[in-house]
């Protein structure tokens, strides 16, 4: 399988899966019987698949395979679907993700594309949608592995774990850096204080705190000093947005 070309810094950082060669497809389902008819449908349609029946040997496949495309259960034994997803994406890994689960409330809906899924498709399913649903995420631009984050006059280096505006160095805690992060893969879009609890300090179940107030007060102190543009914007009864420079 030939490796798309890397992009420079700066340019634009997405690729798409060419759909019509064999694409490479991680089957993470505990379910034998519907592993094996999953696989067998994919493969007279010209995928290859590879097959993990449990969360920690589809974690290790995931993390040393080159797949384009994952297809998890949500229910797995030894380690959920949800909590391998979440881990791959922790890692940089943008290969999309597919969620199969018998659970169909949008609740459960919501939790799966919140922990780094995709797509969310309810069981039981048709195999043309199954095939429908891969087809779209295939075609979907998906992320490469930038080593540094642009948004207006700020730069994140995600190697060198450094931050600068502009020609000024920004010098960030862990966590700090890490929020900033978070705020730059969004700009332009309002983030609610329960997606950070959950996505930047991991938090299971939300609880009444003011962390994210007194994280996001010093990150704008940094981030904005005194005489430049205000990039950190509060976004009242709804969370926060890193302005999109004019």
């Amino acid at each position: 399988m030939e490796t798309p070309p890397s992009l420079p810094v700066g340019a634009a950082q997405t690729a798409v899966i060419d759909v019509s060669r064999e694409a490479r497809v991680l089957l993470i389902e505990d379910d034998a019987e519907l592993a094996d008819e999953i696989r067998s449908d994919l493969l007279t349609r010209g995928y290859r698949v590879q097959h993990a029946g449990t969360g920690t040997q589809g974690l290790a496949l995931a993390r040393a395979g080159s797949f384009d495309l994952l297809i998890v259960d949500r229910l797995l034994p030894e380690i959920d679907g949800l909590s391998v997803i979440a881990t791959l994406r922790a890692e940089a890994v943008r290969t999309p993700v597919l969620v199969l689960s018998a659970l169909a409330a949008v609740d459960d809906r919501v939790h799966g594309l919140k922990a780094g899924g995709d797509d969310y498709l309810v069981k039981p399913f048709a195999f043309i949608e199954l095939a429908a649903r891969i087809e779209a995420l295939l075609r979907r631009p998906v992320e490469t592995r930038e080593t540094v984050l642009r948004v207006g006059p700020l730069a994140l280096d995600l190697i060198e774990r450094t931050a600068k505006r502009e020609e000024r160095a920004v010098e960030l805690l862990p966590t700090e850096f890490k929020l900033l992060e978070y705020l730059m893969r969004r700009p332009g879009q309002v983030v609610t204080r329960d997606m950070l609890l959950e996505d930047v300090w991991h938090y299971r179940f939300l609880p009444q705190t003011n962390v994210v107030d007194v994280h996001i007060g010093k990150l704008r102190r940094k981030v904005d000093a005194l005489g430049e543009r205000p990039l950190i914007q509060s976004v009242r009864g709804a969370g926060f947005m890193l302005r999109l420079p004019p």
